[in-house]
């Protein structure tokens, strides 16, 4: 009887490997968190030894690094590139509806960030990621404050970490809820941040969408 033909392995470059090693990774760490992750499984589902593994990250807590910045990078990219507006309550929308938008698209990556983890340091957690992204909204509200007169400049720093910080705390909510859509939900972000409590309309809606 002949023998079964089997299909050759290809193999990977080195920079393909890498690229591998960290979806699995990205993917086990968003289904069950940076602990109950392994060197073991990650090798395995690559199809590897745990020696490439170490080869290209050092070990669990480098691949985890690696994949938190980038989903570090990529969020605030792309809040801060959503922000093509010139009129405040246009960039607050754009920036809440950014933020929704990458929880939707890149689910794993938004659980990753909000999980706390042993690795992560003072620049490297969800709390400095939301620090980076209030320093970039802080502009439309010095902006504004400017225009009633407020004079102290800590304003706009306060005021931009409470809104990013109300967004983010919403984001992780409608992580799991789903419920209403993000557009609806960004609609009433900003209604409250741009009206306030007392002022709250009834029926919100994003004035810089069609």
């Amino acid at each position: 009887m002949a023998a079964e033909s089997r299909v050759p392995r290809v193999r990977m470059t080195g920079k393909q490997r890498r690229e591998q090693l960290l979806d699995i990774g990205r993917s086990l760490f968003a289904e069950r968190g940076y602990e109950a992750t392994s060197i073991e499984e990650i090798a395995a589902r690559a199809n590897v030894s745990k020696p490439v593994v170490y080869e290209h990250f050092g070990g669990k807590e480098g691949l985890y690094a690696v994949v938190v910045d980038r989903e570090m990078r990529q969020l605030l990219d792309t809040v801060t590139g959503a922000l093509t507006s010139g009129h405040p309550r246009i960039l607050l929308e754009q920036a809440a509806l950014a933020l929704l938008t990458y929880i939707e698209t890149q689910t794993d990556g938004f659980r990753i960030l909000v999980r706390d983890s042993p690795v992560t340091s003072a620049t490297g957690n969800f709390s400095s990621l939301i620090g980076d992204i209030a320093s970039q909204v802080e502009y439309i509200l010095a902006a504004k404050f400017k225009a009633q007169s407020y004079d102290d400049p800590k304003l706009a720093t306060l005021y931009s970490h409470a809104l990013v910080g109300m967004v983010a705390l919403t984001g992780q909510w409608w992580l799991e809820a789903r419920r209403p859509k993000k557009e609806e939900v960004a609609a009433h972000l900003v209604n409250l941040a741009w009206n306030g409590l007392s002022n709250l309309e009834k029926k919100p809606r994003l004035r810089g969408r069609r």
